[in-house]
């Protein structure tokens, strides 16, 4: 039985009361800056005194050497690093699902740890562990690895491999326990009967276990792929942070989307409208590999 007309609206006007605070910071905080950053990109010039200039910053994405590069960094960061960090997670994830192992809560503890951790303290970390004296350079020179240390900070190829290791360090965990989590819910006795079928373990992982994870896995590399394709603070404070402190660094070898986006609204003379726009091909970018990948997924369900 439906509540009488009055009622009803007395029930509008209490559960309004209760979520309209929160609409309303929604679309203070989140609706208005999205269109405002969308109108923005439309428009060029110097600190604030922007004129409508129609599609020339798009324009001007084509002829930009620089967004160029930062687009290229971002797409090499994302190509590699993803797929190493998603499967060391995965792996990492069986291995510490099996019951016999022990120690198995300290493990998963540690592996998860560097996710937690403070970007400062992580940054420093490694700055030091990678320095040309650093620990990681005496430990591959004591073990005769290589003859002379690696230049981790100033060649732009170690610097990009270190953004990638420092990024995959810290993010894996963080991905192991959404894989973890899924396992622990897979009914152990469809296992129980692929042993007894004689089904090797190799074909129990790629035929039983990865179709049973599909949905977290297609979670995590959407997730994965945002998170990439936004990268900044590591490629602003590990590696990018060398070159400004004088010394000889890696240039823009590690330049990404966001750190540009950054540079062209802080560092340089204020530039928001082109800013905001270069903002926009991360959302273009998020948008259409998400969109694939839901499509492969999609796809091999049938």
């Amino acid at each position: 039985m439906s509540p009488r007309p009055g009622l009803r609206r007395y029930y509008d006007i209490n559960g309004w009361s209760f979520v309209g605070p929160a609409v309303a910071l929604i679309l203070l905080f989140m609706a208005y800056p999205i269109v405002w950053s969308l109108w923005m990109s439309f428009q060029q010039g110097r600190g604030m005194r922007l004129s409508f200039a129609g599609f020339g910053n798009i324009i001007r994405l084509t002829q930009d050497p620089v967004f160029q590069l930062a687009l290229g960094n971002t797409v090499l960061f994302f190509v590699v690093q993803v797929p190493i960090m998603l499967t060391l997670a995965l792996f990492i994830a069986v291995l510490l699902d099996d019951p016999h192992l022990k120690f198995r809560g300290l493990l998963r503890t540690l592996i998860f740890l560097p996710c937690v951790m403070s970007l400062v303290v992580y940054s420093v970390l490694f700055k030091s562990m990678f320095l040309l004296d650093g620990i990681v350079n005496q430990t591959l020179l004591a073990l005769a690895i290589v003859s002379e240390p690696i230049p981790w900070m100033s060649d732009p190829f170690w610097a990009r491999v270190l953004l990638i290791t420092a990024i995959t360090w810290r993010w894996t965990g963080y991905n192991m326990i959404f894989y973890l989590a899924a396992l622990q819910n897979i009914d152990k006795s469809i296992y129980e009967a692929s042993r007894i079928d004689g089904v090797p373990s190799y074909a129990r992982f790629f035929r039983l276990t990865v179709p049973m994870l599909k949905p977290v896995i297609l979670f995590t590399t959407v997730t994965s792929t945002i998170g990439t394709l936004q990268l900044f603070d590591e490629a602003r404070n590990i590696v990018a942070s060398d070159t400004s402190a004088g010394t000889a660094g890696p240039g823009d070898s590690v330049l990404t989307l966001s750190v540009y986006i950054y540079n062209l609204t802080f560092r340089f003379m204020p530039n928001f409208g082109y800013a905001a726009t270069v903002s926009y091909v991360i959302v273009v970018l998020v948008a259409l590999l998400a969109f694939v990948q839901f499509y492969v997924a999609r796809e091999r369900d049938r």
